[in-house]
């Protein structure tokens, strides 16, 4: 029997696959396409992303392979300063990275992490029972799990096959999207888009390398059939009737549509199979969050999910995967709801738009609108008096520490962290899923914070016995009873070695 199945392999699925994999934990994951989409929906990493890359090893790949831009005009596109430099991250920029690129580079981590990966084979049923799930593919295969994750995307299969609602919006507005060459000189292209653009900001045509552009268009109307991609004729329509040319399109790479639909799984879980990802939640793009969005309930899930098949769970860990995320992306539909609202041509819509513009010429409305878009504001409730310590429930930045480097350099191996400046502490009883760290920073003013695997604090103080109590809701049970406390790894880091394999 597979520890998991995961339906998906696009961004959410790979990295959900590798965070798996860091606990030893046996994954397959499975995709209807026969090779990875050429169409490219998201364009770049916003800050808590890049943390995540950062934590797990992985952001020189990525920086190598991406383009820093700085953080601004990403509130529905309004021209605004860039926000504050002492925004709570150490990587207050958007790496501009297309998503083809993000997926190679997961793939690529899930090959040394030894995923199972077959691509070409599609769900088309499940039945799950007390001991695990039952998978069947298209060509008539059955597979067998203890869980599967349903990481298929907005017309997800598996979702639909489990019945659970997707209440919400149906899209209003369609936008043409894809890559082609022109014809028309960079003069004329860079003139038309220029005054096309004072009034519509659903359009734009950028040179990428190898003489080709990514275009942008509205649709004339909401298409019937959304998996069907526009024809060349549809696009070349579309540019002469917006833009007044259609620049001499030829030679498309690929087409495709998007809509500004927000819908949410009424459930996260059924038993033994859970959403992730786009299967979760759907939204216009207005601001970059969906492959964010999807990566962050990634790591949220992974290591929950792992303890749980390891069967170290305490009760309600893997429950706090959709109370803690769900509501993290009902926030992302508002927000991206009233950016949609913020670029409509219509007259009382262009007023509000006016007025935010003017507000976001205070810091404090400027730092708040960047931080809903770059996901560092997040809060989870851990379960104690959040008012105790304004840290609980966040995740913490990357600090720099006197002796170790950095932080994030510490959790590439995902597990949970204390870092500690007291050096009296003890994780003994969970050495084997907690590192212990003595060390100090300049840029953290507490005794000592417990991280979670994916960073987020669940507790700060200096008394052995409050850490002894919230140690157990987070990493299940000690391993030692009855034995005397001695002070482990006081000069350093628990030895974790690399990731155990089932």
């Amino acid at each position: 029997m597979i520890d998991v199945i995961i339906a998906g392999c696009g961004p959410t699925g790979l990295m959900l696959a590798c965070e798996l994999r860091l606990h030893g934990i046996d994954v397959l994951v499975l995709d209807r396409e026969a090779e990875p989409t050429r169409i490219v929906r998201s364009l770049g990493l916003h800050a808590r992303s890049i943390e995540i890359m950062d934590q797990r090893g992985l952001l020189e790949r990525f920086l190598e392979n991406g383009t820093q831009h700085p953080l601004n005009g990403f509130f529905a596109a309004i021209p605004a300063p860039a926000p504050p430099k002492d925004l709570d991250t150490a990587h207050g920029y958007v790496l501009g990275i297309p998503q083809t690129v993000t997926e190679r580079l997961l793939t690529e981590r899930a090959a040394e992490l030894d995923v199972g990966i077959r691509r070409g084979h599609a769900v088309v049923g499940l039945e799950q029972d007390d001991d695990g799930v039952t998978v069947e593919l298209a060509e008539g295969t059955r597979l067998r799990s203890r869980y599967l994750v349903g990481c298929d995307g907005g017309r997800s299969t598996v979702r639909k096959l489990l019945g659970i609602g997707f209440p919400g919006e149906p899209s209003r507005v369609d936008t043409l999207i894809g890559e082609m060459e022109l014809t028309a000189p960079p003069e004329t292209l860079a003139a038309v888009t220029a005054e096309v653009r004072r009034t519509q900001l659903r359009f734009g045509a950028m040179p990428l390398p190898g003489g080709v552009h990514r275009v942008i268009v509205p649709a004339d109307d909401v298409a019937e059939d959304r998996s069907a991609p526009p024809t060349l004729d549809e696009f070349a329509a579309r540019l002469q009737a917006v833009a007044g040319t259609d620049f001499g399109v030829h030679s498309p790479r690929w087409l495709s549509r998007f809509g500004d639909a927000t819908r949410q799984a009424e459930r996260y879980r059924s038993g033994r199979v859970l959403l992730a990802g786009d299967a979760a939640h759907i939204h216009p793009p207005t601001g970059g969050q969906g492959l964010n969005l999807g990566l962050q309930d990634a790591v949220n899930l992974g290591w929950k999910l792992a303890a749980e098949v390891a069967a170290r769970a305490p009760e309600g860990l893997l429950d706090s995967y959709a109370s803690e995320r769900h509501p993290v992306a009902a926030a992302v539909l508002v927000n991206t709801r009233a950016q949609m609202q913020l670029m409509s041509l219509e007259p009382g819509p262009q007023a509000v738009r006016g007025l935010i513009s003017e507000l976001m010429a205070f810091e404090e409305v400027n730092r708040y609108l960047t931080e809903k878009i770059i996901a560092i504001g997040i809060r989870y409730d851990v379960g104690q008096d959040d008012r105790s310590h304004d840290l609980l429930g966040r995740r913490l930045r990357d600090v720099h520490l006197d002796e170790r480097g950095h932080l994030y350099g510490l959790m590439h191996v995902g597990r949970g962290l204390l870092l500690d400046r007291t050096g009296w502490l003890s994780v003994v009883g969970w050495a084997d899923r907690v590192d212990h760290v003595v060390d100090g920073s300049d840029e953290l003013d507490v005794p000592a914070v417990l991280l979670r695997p994916d960073g987020h604090v669940v507790w700060v103080g200096d008394d052995q016995d409050g850490l002894d109590a919230v140690l157990p809701r987070w990493f299940g049970a000690s391993a030692t009873t009855g034995a005397a406390r001695q002070h482990d790894h006081r000069d350093g880091v628990a030895a974790a070695g690399p990731a155990r394999r089932r």
